[in-house]
């Protein structure tokens, strides 16, 4: 290394290279027969000596090379070398000293491993004079794209320097006030490069991910705020150029990824009130915000069409119909920087309401111009007005985006709360608040916001709002002048988007949720004001709207829905909608299936028939509820019949037409199926029941449509899915009794049926699956009851259950008959068939064993071939779900107590099996509990053939001292279980005896 000669410096390296590989993770080892634990033993004596002697090695040389003026590009190629040498040193993953039960997993190699070397390191990587060579070296060749890679993945790695290699807390203050001091001084200044955007993310992401808060805020105060101020610089910066590679479609996103790990770590910070007080960063988020909207702003108020860098904006772009909405493409962005806005609400606020009134006004006047040059049948200045009206909606589009984000979290499944920052921001100002004019804005949305006396006082909150209100009115009043062609439907998108977003949160607002809630939200959208009834009718009415013009915009009629859905869901709500004329017209209008309604795609439909089906649902007399039912429900069900009772059903069920009204029958009743809640069940219930029945008769007509035989098959699965656990024994048997006929005709049409060519696959790929989902919905039952013995169904007479016993189990049994034989293993390479297969077969194995060993004889041995083949070559998580089934199977066996039996034979062979898996293999840790819980229920039901699988391992170990080390650790894992009996403290004792037995000899037997 020391040679003066390149020759012989890179042959030097390239043979530590190959050591390092070697000894890095089992991998990359050579196969030379040794086990796991000794190759472990290796990497640990080689990282506390070798390895350093390495690192200090090449710091020096790279301390020459970059003390050299001017390198030849032989120099330049040596120095990349070992520069590359460097970073495959700090990217080591260090085997702690004591190595526990994650023995093998650690000796792994993994992605993105953090610098965690042992306190022997200290002396090497805690000397300053390392930290600025790394930082001098990356200065001298940054220009170089591929060599730069290196250094900044080097700082990188030493920006998440942790462990016990730092004696205390004050070391690793010292330590970070001097990295980030080398930081300023190679950034500050500069003209970033394209390839140093990403490298230089990750080194202030894992300054802020890795380093304890309290060590951040223990650096001097001047140098945290300069860190701070270059944090925001470069975010700012990063942005502009992330939004230019978006306009010039570029291949590799530098920037963006840049932008979008600076941003994650700006939540960092911000959501940390423990370490920072209040307002601490205000200012860096304002900035951090504005220069976000200026990005997506057309000039003058922003850059996005500028030709930046002498590239002009693209023109006329064509947006694929499969590229992703912006709002799921940006979405962690977007999160981010309405987390920054909420920061700085006092700026943020008012700044999104002046813009998007702004551009509302100026849409407003543009609209008008146009319609009246169609009205003059001028010759219009076209090309200039359409930019003029896109660059007004790409603006829109982005407020809106913002906004949403700003105002509502996104919520899965949980209750949406106002944010506490908008809800303080709200209260703060509520004593400078008109409510009368507040409101008055608010429920003018025809209206320009200024043009109303006393504008000024209102909430900026509501405000904001109506601002987005004003620009749904405007594109209203557009579609009602015909001017649905100068419309944008991405708007229309953005619009009702935002408006299910707010209502979720705002609409109605519980104040039971907040400690303080503000006057201005309580009086515009608490329960029983007036606000709240004025803003669900003009949902309502938007709703109508789009429905009327959007048929063929499927993504609008989608957002519109869902919005629809919103308003109904929570009961409260759905009181307001019903009061609401147009909420009749629209249940009237979907039930004749009149236009425009019935050219609404099918899932739109669907879920439009849930929303009807919620909001009947909602609080009403029993005369309006039976008249409501009358219009909804009763049409549906009149036309169905009248179609297949038609005496010429068979012959015409193929017309357009007649398919039509069938799908979209089909599509309704699974809508009403998604609408099932505790409180509507028993009315839900008895309604579909009549229409499965008649389904089934379908399924013989349409035997070969198989779009239509999948729907009806959907429509059971849905019913299954949503009610069966609210339904009590006899319901639940009339479920079980009309899937089992579904199975049976599905069996008959498809007996000996060849599926011919590779769309057949697909199609065959369909139909099994949701015939597996429904089998799997139905068994869900035993997990997951609700029904109270019927209780649901008071007063509707249960029939005699006793005489007619369709169980779960028949009805899962037989579908499992008939999916078996159908299961290829080349249908086994879809993913998702495949997951649901092995779920279906494990629940089976879990809730039902006492049926397994009653399979005809070419089944059975099917299942078992299923499971051993999911257990030696699936994936890991198919693997879990196959040992998981071989408990409940092995202690069936040992309840049985056949020793003849196909299942007990088959159980001693899957002992081998885990047996095998265990000791001998390589597995993950997840896998360790699933697989020793069937070992040791395999373990008690076969001991002799345990004892013989123990006794052939050790008699084939040549070494005593492994033969000693085996044979008392096998001796220790069975002896707080001996004799092996199916009781639980036990088996808790043997689990905990596995643990510490594939901690000791885990990596002896595994070999590489």
């Amino acid at each position: 290394m020391a040679s003066p000669n390149q020759w012989t410096q890179t042959l030097a390296c390239s043979i530590l290279t190959a050591l390092l590989s070697e000894f890095s993770s089992s991998s990359k080892t050579s196969n030379i027969g040794l086990s796991m634990e000794f190759h472990g033993n290796c990497k640990r004596v080689f990282q506390e000596e070798d390895l350093r002697q390495i690192f200090l090695l090449t710091v020096e040389v790279l301390r020459n090379f970059s003390l050299q003026e001017h390198l030849s590009a032989q120099m330049s190629s040596v120095f990349q070398r070992y520069l590359a040498l460097a970073n495959h040193v700090l990217s080591w993953n260090f085997l702690p000293p004591n190595l526990g039960r994650h023995y093998i997993a650690m000796f792994e190699s993994s992605q993105n491993v953090l610098l965690k070397p042992t306190e022997s390191w200290r002396e090497a990587l805690l000397d300053s004079r390392v930290m600025e060579l790394f930082f001098t070296v990356h200065r001298k060749i940054r220009e170089d794209s591929d060599m730069a890679q290196d250094s900044l993945q080097c700082l990188a790695q030493l920006a998440s320097l942790h462990g016990p290699v730092f004696p205390d807390e004050g070391a690793q203050v010292d330590y970070l006030a001097h990295f980030i001091e080398g930081l300023l001084g190679t950034i500050n200044g500069i003209e970033i490069e394209d390839s140093e955007a990403v490298g230089i993310s990750s080194i202030i992401s894992n300054l802020i991910t890795v380093f304890p808060r309290n060590v951040l805020t223990a650096i001097p105060r001047e140098l945290f705020s300069s860190f701070v101020n270059c944090l925001t610089h470069l975010t700012c910066s990063f942005g502009r150029s992330a939004a230019l590679e978006e306009v010039l479609d570029k291949d590799d996103m530098v920037y963006m990824e840049a932008y979008d790990r600076l941003l994650e770590s700006w939540l960092t910070l911000v959501q940390d009130d423990k370490h920072f007080h209040k307002g601490f960063f205000t200012q860096h988020a304002v900035q951090v915000f504005n220069s976000y909207i200026q990005c997506h702003l057309a000039a003058p108020d922003g850059t996005r069409n500028l030709t930046a860098n002498g590239v002009a904006s693209r023109e006329e772009e064509e947006i694929s119909e499969l590229q992703e909405d912006d709002r799921d493409q940006f979405s962690d962005q977007l999160a981010s920087v309405g987390m920054l806005g909420r920061i700085a609400a006092e700026h943020c606020i008012p700044l999104l309401t002046s813009l998007l009134e702004e551009r509302v006004t100026r849409l407003h006047g543009q609209l008008q111009r146009q319609q009246q040059q169609q009205l003059l049948a001028s010759p219009t200045s076209g090309s200039a007005d359409s930019k003029t009206l896109d660059d007004l909606y790409e603006d829109i589009h982005w407020l809106i985006l913002v906004t949403g984000y700003l105002l509502a979290d996104d919520t899965q499944g949980e209750t949406p709360l106002i944010p506490p920052e908008i809800m303080e921001y709200s209260i703060k100002h509520s004593s400078e608040v008109d409510i009368n004019t507040t409101l008055q804005i608010l429920g003018s949305p025809g209206e320009k916001a200024s043009s109303i006396p006393g504008y000024n006082r209102t909430d900026s909150v509501i405000r904001l709002l109506s601002a987005i209100l004003r620009v749904s009115e405007v594109e209203s009043r557009a579609i009602r002048a015909d001017l649905t062609h100068l419309l944008s439907p991405q708007m229309g998108k953005d619009i009702v988007w935002f408006l299910k977003r707010w209502a979720k949160t705002y609409l109605l607002v519980d104040e039971k949720l907040y400690d303080q809630i503000s006057v201005p939200f309580s009086t515009a959208f608490g329960a029983d004001t007036e606000g709240s009834q004025w803003i669900v009718g003009y949902l309502l009415q938007k709703v109508l709207s789009n429905l009327s013009v959007c048929s063929s915009e499927q993504g609008l009629a989608d957002d519109t829905v869902q919005l629809l859905v919103t308003l109904v869901e929570r009961r409260e709500r759905a009181n307001l909608v019903i009061q609401c004329e147009n909420w009749w017209n629209l249940a009237k209008q979907f039930a004749s299936r009149s236009p425009p309604l019935n050219f609404l795609s099918s899932p739109v439909q669907r879920t439009l028939m849930k929303a009807l089906v919620l909001g009947g649902f909602a609080h009403m007399d029993t005369e309006t509820k039976q008249q409501y039912w009358t219009e909804v429900l009763q049409p549906l069900q009149q036309r169905f019949l009248r179609v297949i009772n038609q005496e010429n059903f068979p012959q015409t069920c193929q017309q357009e037409e007649v398919k039509q009204e069938i799908t979209a029958t089909l599509e309704a009743l699974c809508g009403i199926a998604e609408a099932t809640q505790v409180d509507n069940v028993a009315i839900l219930f008895n309604f579909l029941m009549d229409f499965l029945t008649n389904c089934i008769g379908l399924m013989e007509v349409y035997k070969n449509t198989p779009e239509t035989v999948n729907l009806i098959i959907e429509v059971f699965v849905e019913v299954a899915h949503k009610q069966i656990c609210y339904l009590g024994e006899s319901k639940a048997m009339n479920l079980y009794e009309a899937c089992l006929t579904l199975l049976q005709v599905y069996s008959k049409n498809n007996l000996g049926r060849q599926r011919i060519d590779v769309t057949a696959e697909e199609e065959q790929y369909q139909d099994l699956l949701l015939i597996m989902e429904l089998l799997t919905n139905l068994l869900s039952k035993e997990f997951i009851d609700f029904s109270d013995t019927d209780e649901v169904f008071r007063g509707q007479e249960p029939g005699p259950a006793a005489s007619r016993s369709v169980s779960a189990a028949d009805v899962v049994l037989y579908g499992v008959n008939l999916i078996l034989p159908l299961m290829s293993q080349d249908l086994l390479k879809f993913p998702t068939l495949c997951n649901q297969y092995y779920k279906l077969i494990t629940f089976i194995c879990e809730i039902f064993p006492e049926k397994i060993p009653q399979l005809p004889e070419d089944l059975f041995k099917s299942l078992m071939y299923s499971l051993e083949l999911g257990m030696t070559s699936m994936s890991s998580e198919v693997c879990q779900l196959c040992l998981e089934a071989l408990t409940p199977l092995a202690e069936q066996c040992a309840k049985a107590q056949e020793t003849d039996a196909p299942l007990f034979l088959a159980t001693r062979h899957f002992l081998k099996l885990v047996f095998d898996m265990l000791v001998l293999q390589k597995h993950s840790t997840e896998m360790t509990t699933a697989a020793g819980e069937a070992f040791y229920t395999l373990v008690c039901l076969h001991q002799a053939e345990y004892s013989e699988l123990v006794e052939t391992l050790l008699s084939s170990q040549q070494d005593p001292v492994i033969y000693q080390r085996l044979a008392d650790a096998f001796n220790k894992l069975t002896a707080s279980s001996t004799p092996p009996a199916l009781d639980r403290k036990q088996k808790m004792a043997f689990l905990k005896s596995l643990e510490e037995f594939m901690a000791n000899v885990g990596g002896l037997l595994c070999v590489k």
